[in-house]
């Protein structure tokens, strides 16, 4: 055997030098060992670089880090009187509020019958959240994962927050393990389905893998109905028709949450909090347009407005317009920093 590997290394050796050179020096030896590992090196990357596309012959479609969403529960837990205090800070929205404490107390009650041995009936707490974007939905589904932590009704309390993109494949029979491992990672928390009615398009629209995402689905929420709560959300026309499109969705989401868009005091309320989070103070005639430019955008809005993104949108603007204002000064002082006056928002609104 030695003399194979023996007979193998002087063959190597030999095909590595050109025609009639000899290895005679201990340089040349080192040349012909850096070869062999930078080959072997090279075979490795490839093995590396190779692997993930091999795992792909099998056609299996996994869901990419942009199109789930996973926020984990804070490691600092809050108290439930915490958690309610965050619910009440919010702007607006004081209908949400009062079901949601409703909900809670609702399922506090029901564990106590549980513990003194007392019936309950059948209880359900995937819910739909409807209304135009921008209206909290996300932020209260976020805080009810956690309230229900809180309470013991879920073990972990994450929200999990995916569209259509993170549960359907382009591939037959791969929707159902995309949308399976979708599932799995929100267990003991809240599953958050934005736009769900894409999962269901009208009819004649023909064949659609958002069917085969359904029913896994529904297979799933029966199978781990005591540790995972589903939220869908949407439009409030077409989650309508989403809901009434599988007897199965019927059947289990009974609990409608109508999130309305915010009136005009309530856009200024959250635009005066970007400010302060971000330290900026708007000067009196600034706060005077503000008042104005969100009277407006609340008297002519659309159908589909965007609320607080608007909102997010114009403070952005606001920034940036700002920015090339104080940026062209000679001098810049602490107030230029913070100072918002009414030309910024002026521009700002223009774009």
């Amino acid at each position: 055997m030695d003399d194979i590997n023996k007979k193998s290394r002087e063959e190597l050796l030999r095909d590595m030098k050109p025609p009639g050179a000899y290895l005679d020096s201990l340089s040349g030896f080192s040349d012909i060992i850096g070869t062999i590992k930078q080959a072997e090196n090279a075979a490795n990357e490839l093995l590396r670089e190779t692997s993930a596309p091999i795992k792909k012959e099998n056609n299996t479609e996994q869901p990419t880090e942009e199109e789930i969403q996973t926020e984990e529960a804070p490691v600092d837990e809050k108290t439930l009187d915490e958690l309610l205090e965050i619910l009440d800070a919010l702007v607006g929205l004081e209908n949400i509020k009062q079901n949601v404490k409703s909900l809670i107390n609702y399922v506090k009650i029901r564990k106590l019958r549980e513990e003194n041995e007392l019936p309950n009936p059948p209880l359900s707490l995937h819910m739909v959240f409807t209304g135009n974007p921008g209206t909290g939905k996300t932020t209260v589904a976020r805080i009810l994962s956690e309230l229900y932590k809180a309470i013991g009704v879920l073990s972990k309390g994450q929200l999990v927050e995916v569209d259509r993109s993170g549960l359907v494949a382009g591939f037959v029979g791969q929707t159902a393990l995309k949308t399976s491992e979708v599932v799995t990672s929100a267990l003991g928390g809240i599953l958050f389905i934005d736009e769900a009615y894409a999962l269901a398009p009208e009819l004649g629209t023909g064949n659609d893998f958002g069917r085969e995402s359904i029913e896994t689905l529904l297979k799933l929420m029966e199978d781990h109905r005591d540790d995972l709560i589903v939220i869908v959300a949407g439009y409030s026309e077409p989650m309508e028709r989403f809901i009434t499109s599988n007897p199965g969705l019927e059947s289990r989401f009974n609990r409608y949450v109508f999130f309305p868009d915010y009136n005009s005091g309530e856009l200024y309320d959250i635009f005066d909090m970007m400010c302060k989070k971000s330290e900026y103070i708007l000067s009196d005639d600034a706060i005077d347009y503000a008042h104005e430019h969100f009277d407006m955008i609340y008297e002519t809005r659309e159908e589909n407005f965007g609320n607080a993104r608007h909102v997010r949108n114009f403070f952005e603007n606001i920034v940036t317009v700002h920015s090339d204002r104080v940026s062209s000064l000679d001098e810049h002082t602490r107030d230029d920093l913070i100072m918002v006056i009414r030309e910024d928002l002026e521009k700002a609104a223009e774009m």
